[in-house]
């Protein structure tokens, strides 16, 4: 018996010492009917408000889960894994025209809860392009995500709350118009972003007092075949911040690169920054002149550590 109790210790030490969370509780989500929920909701809602047990592991199985979820700010330290990206699907289609919505309505999930991850799922909003309609909405702090889908149009991505930190990696984001937006602080790693319409690929609206806005490092632009200019970002406030960085920029990127959303005051307080970019629309010699191109020393800086902190920890 003492034998083990010290084995069990061992594990325990080695589990908190190595940032591995402990799992509390695993679930399955089948929308045939062979796990422990037929819905994600469900699955969410049967997790413990604050679990101090552990994290919580939810796998889905493939299939469309036709949902619009939300995960509390009481969720937190949850793992959800789809059995494969793109096979396993939540989807909805509300946009901001049904019933006045609004933006901030629209989305088909949205994170309020801390520590959350997603791993190998689509999220989808398969509203026609008529007005805003969000797929992931964040309001949490350290959220992550890995080789997943979002799929819209116009506001496909709403990443939210000062100071909150979020990490993508390997994931393709698709959209025509501000399609990723927000004022969170998010870090995104070798990701596919694709521009399905000439407009903006992004609308920070960072805080003034928050240093770092959005950060594309080792990414991939695509642009659809009847699209011909898009910029690369332009400020929804004032105090914008937002870097492309060891990214591959194709034709479609526009020579100016920059939008100052119809406001020359913007160029005053915007932070748009360019290092190393590769591909026909990474030439700097047409940029706006309020962009910046930062050096080798500069870069030195932008690490996962820097701009997310502890979390980078974690990733």
């Amino acid at each position: 018996m003492r034998k083990y109790l010290m084995l069990l210790l061992a594990c325990v030490v080695y589990t908190v010492c190595s940032g591995k969370a402990l799992i509390a509780k695993q679930i399955v989500v089948d929308k045939n009917g062979k796990g422990d929920y037929v819905t994600v909701q469900e699955a969410i809602n049967s997790v413990r408000a604050f679990d101090p047990a552990g994290a919580t592991v939810i796998t889905v199985k493939n299939g469309i889960y036709h949902e619009k979820i939300v995960i509390p700010d009481y969720v937190c330290n949850v793992k959800l894994v789809g059995q494969s990206a793109d096979s396993t699907i939540i989807t909805y289609n509300d946009h901001a025209k049904i019933d006045n919505m609004g933006t901030f309505r629209t989305y088909t999930l949205q994170i309020r809860g801390n520590d959350i991850q997603l791993e190998n799922l689509t999220i989808e909003n398969a509203a026609e392009p008529l007005a805003q309609a969000v797929a992931l909405h964040t309001e949490g702090d350290r959220l992550s995500f890995r080789n997943c889908r979002f799929l819209g149009n116009q506001d496909t991505q709403y990443l939210a709350g000062e100071g909150n930190r979020l990490y993508f990696q390997h994931c393709y984001i698709e959209g025509t118009t501000d399609f990723i937006f927000g004022g969170a602080t998010a870090w995104f790693e070798a990701c596919n972003i694709h521009c399905k319409r000439d407009s903006y690929i992004t609308a920070a609206s960072t805080p003034p007092n928050i240093r770092y806005g959005f950060i594309f490092n080792k990414c991939e632009i695509t642009a659809a075949a009847d699209v011909t200019s898009v910029y690369l970002g332009r400020p929804w406030r004032a105090h914008a911040m937002t870097i492309f960085m060891n990214c591959n920029l194709p034709k479609e990127i526009i020579p100016a690169g920059w939008d100052n959303w119809r406001n020359p005051d913007n160029e005053k307080t915007t932070r748009y920054a360019e290092y190393k970019n590769r591909g026909q629309g990474s030439s700097t010699a047409g940029r706006v002149k309020w962009a910046k191109i930062l050096s080798k020393k500069e870069v030195r800086k932008i690490t996962l550590k820097n701009v997310l902190g502890d979390f980078s920890k974690n990733i």
